[in-house]
């Protein structure tokens, strides 16, 4: 087994460049027969959902199978190579498995024990079936994924330490309030029709919404969605309708819950839109609110302004600083030299530094690798003392909640007032701060068994065709022997013959049955895989004759497996 995968996920990557790296459907065909078409890769498959971005593959080279994977993801998602680079993993062999098996399981969720990432990996395996780019490796590892997804869903509680992108996405909505009791009589206006659009729809419906609109560009597929929203309402209390998307505009000024996932390229609904529809509903202009925080229930709370109290001793000119401005980041250090950053640093920290001598290209460096630590330790450049204080918001009146990669909904959104937006990049936020469940030791556990169950399952299937090519030889060997013997003795009747027969069958089946169960058992072992080449060697069997065999045996799975 020689399966590699190169990836990049919301554990490795800010949402921006998930953002850019995000590949359509037919983005993700063309990167699996470009893979396939490359020297190192037989088999592929993409793994794309709105968090991650991942590429499978059976190569038979390592450091030619990284360069390749690594680039043909650079050229289909439009993202420089150098500039992607940084954000990608490499999981190898043994590695690889136990981190599809960790996806499949949703402990590599953003919402930990999420199980919509098992259909995601169902549709990614059917692709590569339909494109012919799955063989029997990529076919196994995910279809075993699957098996040990639902395994970790049914034998552990890990539902109750996950959820769905969906409800969390709405939790947040609701500012970590009861849900039921948010959205309990509100109109939603669900953009797109897709399966994380469906589930969100039925979530909504589930939570006691009185109407909700669907609007898709494919009018049709709104319809059936609106139809299928109003036959599972049993109470009747929820009223479903679809609508065109270029009546969108027109209910943006309806809805209080709008949920956006589309595959469109663009933006959907843009601050503009929003603005427009929030000045529908209340007769005036949306104002917007000047270093707005991001709409997340797990929010921080500000940090106090810096410094040991008063201006006294600061070492930066503050009457030359624009009223307001914030020493963080980046603007920290625009325009100014090392040694009065540090001065600050010292200052804030209520200490002084004297360094007295000519300032050199090494102590810049000194003084700037000093400031770098303390800024680790206070976790960043400490403000002013006197900011201005930052505008409380008031109460919302439209929710927004945007799962689409890239953003369907502006970011621009969160400076408006009287609007709360939760977007991707929000919920990775707010989802840092979730609680794990006791349950995710279990599945761990789960995920470490199969892991090692599917590296012996491999390795003894790689020995498999050497196995039944020995005892092909051998009984080629033993019919040549028989047919010999009928020439010799041509006076033995058939049922001499048959006995014949059967006692040289007995002997060397004896012969044989103890060494290929031993080295099936040695080769599923971790090392085992050069027990194929000794078995090969010692009885002088031909490479051909192995292949002819393994390459039977795939075409007989394939022909069986179910459509």
């Amino acid at each position: 087994m020689s399966l590699l995968v190169v990836g990049l996920s919301h554990r490795s990557a800010p949402v921006s460049v998930l953002e850019r790296a995000a590949l359509s459907a037919d983005a993700q065909i063309k990167l699996l027969q470009d893979t396939v078409a490359a020297e190192p890769a037989t088999e592929a498959a993409v793994l794309a959902t709105c968090n991650r971005i991942e590429l499978y593959a059976d190569v038979d080279k390592f450091h030619a199978g990284v360069a390749e994977l690594s680039t043909l993801l650079a050229q289909h998602s439009g993202v420089g190579l150098g500039e992607l680079t940084p954000y990608l993993y490499v999981h190898y062999e043994d590695r690889a498995v136990h981190h599809l098996f960790s996806v499949a399981c949703g402990l590599d969720s953003m919402v930990v024990g999420e199980g919509q990432i098992l259909g995601q990996i169902k549709d990614s395996l059917a692709r590569a079936q339909d494109l012919h780019t799955a063989g029997k490796l990529l076919n196994d590892l995910f279809q075993q994924a699957l098996r040990v997804g639902k395994r970790a869903h049914s034998e552990t509680g890990i539902d109750r330490a996950g959820q769905s992108l969906v409800t969390f996405g709405l939790e947040q909505l609701a500012a970590g309030g009861d849900v039921r009791a948010w959205a309990a009589g509100r109109t939603a206006l669900v953009i797109g029709a897709g399966s994380m659009s469906s589930l969100a729809a039925a979530t909504l419906a589930r939570a006691g919404v009185a109407e909700i609109v669907v609007a898709n560009r494919t009018f049709e597929r709104a319809e059936r969605l609106a139809e299928i929203l109003g036959e599972g309402d049993d109470t009747g209390t929820v009223t479903a309708r679809a609508v065109r998307m270029d009546a969108v505009a027109d209910e943006l000024t309806r809805a209080d819950v709008v949920v956006s996932c589309t595959g469109a390229t663009g933006l959907v609904l843009t601050a503009e839109a929003v603005a427009q529809a929030v000045e529908g509903r209340t007769g005036a202009p949306a104002a917007e609110i000047t270093d707005a925080p991001r709409t997340t229930a797990h929010a921080k709370a500000s940090q106090p302004s810096a410094g040991p109290g008063g201006d006294e001793n600061c070492p930066l000119d503050l009457a030359a600083v624009q009223p307001g401005f914030s020493l963080m980041g980046e603007a920290a250090v625009a325009g100014m030299d090392a040694a009065t950053l540090e001065q600050h640093a010292a200052w804030v920290a209520g200490g002084t530094i004297d360094r007295p001598g000519r300032r050199t290209p090494e102590t810049d460096a000194e003084l700037i690798t000093a400031l770098a630590a303390t800024a680790a330790t206070v976790g960043r450049i400490p403000e002013r003392r006197t900011p201005e204080p930052v505008a409380e918001r008031p109460a919302p009146l439209v929710f927004l909640l945007d799962l689409a990669m890239p953003r369907d909904i502006d970011a621009a959104v969160h400076r408006l007032a009287g609007v709360r937006l939760v977007d991707i990049e929000s919920l990775a936020e707010a989802s840092a701060d979730a609680p794990m469940a006791a349950d995710v030791d279990q599945v761990r556990r789960i995920v470490s068994d199969e892991v090692a169950a599917f590296g012996a399952a491999q390795r003894a299937a790689h020995i498999t065709p050497t196995v039944v090519a020995l005892r092909t030889m051998a009984a080629d060997v033993v019919a040549g022997e028989i047919a010999r013997l009928d020439g010799r003795l041509p006076d033995l009747d058939e049922r001499q013959r048959g006995e014949i027969r059967q006692a040289v069958h007995r002997v060397v089946d004896k012969l044989l049955h103890a060494p290929t169960v031993r080295v099936k058992q040695l080769a599923a072992e971790p090392g085992g895989a050069g027990y194929a080449d000794a078995l090969r060697t010692l009885f002088d069997l031909d490479p051909e004759t192995v292949a002819a065999v393994s390459r039977a045996g795939d075409s007989t799975e394939e022909k069986d497996r179910p459509a």
